[in-house]
């Protein structure tokens, strides 16, 4: 046992061949350490069977080799001399720190581990990182074990009373630091949950301004029920991938997502997505993931796609070169009737929601430069590696870094022309790039005229060595132009052929109804209806308290002015509040009447366990939470506080 003491090295090893004896095994003498009048100060024995055979340079030579008897066995004894002439077993220092009653996790580095575990940092990059700081494995004071059980009982207990309570919980706390926090939970006629759909405001915001084109991938499955996890995919002013929310699902068939219809949305081909999506966004365009469609066609079709390189490129022509619909199907028989497909079931199909892939049907249909769900797929392998928070802010902190770089730069320009000057000034640096491309190809374009009339001439454009042409329609007295090939509808930036027509006319800036607009959405319009502009407001006052803070920190006397100004901003905004209380309880907030099942109820929180009858009624429905107590009336608060 550690702390045992012998008077002298032979009593010491003594005693440890009798110990081995018992045991099973032999020992020897393994090291020894003595000071200068030559007594011994550190002994260590060690099992017979210690350490490895070195590697013998005679062994072609030799005809017999003895039986390895060195295994690398790490028992032992160490003793070391102690003040009163005593030699004492302690452990030595490569192990010391194994030894469970030595074992602890202090509260510094629990604190650092929650953080670590919050962040979606790996147990073994938190463990790494913390015996650098201290110098070593050996000076962290706990072995991976114990750090791992650490984690594992924080996780069980915040899910000691069950996933549903866990999930509810956390919404709760959500709600608390984010009162936009938006969340819907559908239940099945066994009170069970179905589906869970969040969003927090800044997603909110972003769909709100990025909204018209969603990716929608239920592919990804990454927990033990076999729910599909569900992203809403966008994409930003910078071509960014945005997140919009999330959603966990059992159900397929429904969809929940608030105010705005998507132009555009893309999903996988999924019989009850498309069924949903129709009862959900009416208004919007439903197009099929043309990546999904390669994928089945290569499985579909092997004996072809995988063997002719022409297949793959008339199937390729007929999902995005045709602009007229009778030459696509022409095109369409002829590639059947030459890979003799006719018959083919799964071609059929496809035949059959042709508008829903095939780019002669949806040129009209604006996708922001998206033809598949690819960015969910992009999405979906971040999450292998993590499914934390810090998925969003890894994805806003890109779109911060994009947003200064455009602030602070200017794009560089390919020819000084008057055009891309203006567009420069107009689109973001990824946008400007497309434009650009565009327009450079107006010098290997050929243009003559088709037609006019009196306030329309009809233009005919080619690109390079191309044989299709392209029907261009110029409007003068309204500056309008409107190609065949539609790439302003669907993508949003005008197309080389309608540029050549434009330079030719001696347009030399992009007309006002060509150009979308975004403000800075951080930060605009906060007013209006109070349902809707919560996380507008919270982001655009965060953004300014950011501002105050970062200055105040900066010197003491400015640190202390700025807390007593927010105590008294933080009461006056209290009474404010409860002024406002007591107005919504005669029905009216901001001119809006309340619903009555805001007014009523315990907040809105509902489990997979506890069920109130309100819900019953509306299983079709998703809840939505919102973190609001009954209110109450001045009366019944004064009972309350008598009562207490």
């Amino acid at each position: 046992m550690i702390g045992m003491k012998f008077d002298c090295d032979d009593s010491a090893y003594e005693f440890y061949k009798q110990y081995a004896h018992r045991m099973g095994f032999s020992v020897r003498k393994q090291y020894v350490r003595r000071g200068s009048a030559g007594h011994i100060k550190r002994r260590t024995f060690c099992c017979s069977k210690q350490g490895e055979r070195a590697i013998d340079k005679r062994r072609e030579q030799v005809s017999f080799h003895h039986p390895i008897s060195q295994i690398g066995c790490l028992a032992q004894m160490t003793c070391q001399l102690q003040k009163d002439g005593m030699l004492e077993v302690f452990a030595p220092s490569p192990m010391k720190h194994m030894l469970r009653s030595n074992r602890k996790i202090t509260p510094a580095q629990q604190a650092f581990a929650d953080d670590a575990e919050k962040s979606g940092v790996s147990i073994k990059q938190t463990i790494d990182l913390l015996s650098m700081q201290v110098g070593g494995y050996e000076n962290l004071g706990f072995l991976n074990i114990d750090y791992k059980n650490h984690v594992n009982s924080k996780r069980r207990e915040a899910l000691k009373r069950g996933d549903g309570h866990a999930v509810m919980d956390h919404f709760r706390k959500m709600q608390l630091e984010d009162p936009s926090y938006f969340y819907s939970i559908q239940l099945d006629d066994d009170n069970q949950i179905l589906n869970i759909f969040w969003a927090d405001s800044r997603s909110i915001v972003d769909y709100g301004h990025f909204g018209d084109v969603i990716c929608f991938d239920t592919t990804y499955r990454t927990n033990s029920y076999g729910r599909p996890f569900a992203p809403f995919i966008g994409v930003n002013h910078h071509k960014q991938s945005i997140i919009f929310g999330a959603a966990l699902l059992y159900d397929e068939t429904i969809i929940a997502m608030s105010g705005k219809q998507p132009r555009t949305i893309f999903t996988d081909q999924s019989a009850a997505m498309a069924n949903a999506i129709e009862d959900v966004f009416p208004e919007s365009n439903h197009r099929l993931c043309v990546w999904h469609i390669y994928q089945n066609a290569a499985k579909r079709l092997h004996h072809i796609f995988n063997s002719s390189s022409q297949f793959r490129n008339d199937l390729s022509n007929c999902v995005y070169d045709f602009e007229d619909e009778n030459e696509w199907i022409v095109a369409w028989n002829n590639m059947l009737e030459t890979y003799d497909l006719i018959d083919n079931p799964w071609l059929r199909e496809m035949f059959d929601v042709k508008e829903k892939w095939c780019m002669v049907y949806g040129r009209h249909m604006f996708t922001a430069d998206m033809k598949s769900t690819q960015r969910s797929e992009s999405i979906n392998g971040v999450l292998k590696k993590y499914l934390k928070p810090k998925v969003l802010s890894d994805k806003r902190s890109q779109e911060l870094q994009a947003e200064f770089k455009m602030r602070q730069t200017t794009p560089v320009l390919l020819f000084d022309f008057e055009m891309l000057r203006h567009a420069a000034k107009l689109y973001t640096p990824e946008i400007f790039k497309m434009f650009q491309d565009e327009y450079v190809k107006i010098v290997d374009c050929t243009i003559y005229k088709a037609s006019k009339s009196d306030s329309i001439t009809e233009y005919r454009v080619k690109y390079r060595n191309k044989t299709q042409e392209h029907l261009v329609k110029y409007e003068a007295s309204i500056t309008t132009v409107q190609c065949s090939c539609m790439k302003f509808s669907f993508l949003g930036i005008l197309c080389s052929h309608a540029l050549k027509v434009l330079d030719k006319k001696n347009v030399k800036r992009i007309p006002a109804h060509y150009i979308g607009s975004i403000k800075d959405y951080r930060g605009i319009d906060i007013k209006g209806n109070a349902q809707k502009s919560v996380g507008k407001r919270l982001s655009h006052l965060s953004h300014k308290c950011l501002q105050i803070n970062t200055f105040a920190a900066e010197r003491e006397m400015m640190y202390e002015y700025v807390d007593k100004c927010f105590d008294k901003l933080l009461k006056d905004l209290q009474e404010m509040r409860i002024k406002c209380c007591l107005s919504s309880m005669e029905g009216e907030v901001h001119g809006e009447v309340i619903p009555e099942n805001v007014l009523q109820g315990d907040g809105g929180f509902k489990s997979h366990v506890d069920i109130s009858q309100d819900i019953r009624e509306i299983k079709t429905k998703p809840t939505v939470g919102q973190p609001r107590g009954r209110l109450k009336s001045s009366l019944e608060r004064k009972k309350k506080k008598i009562s207490k």
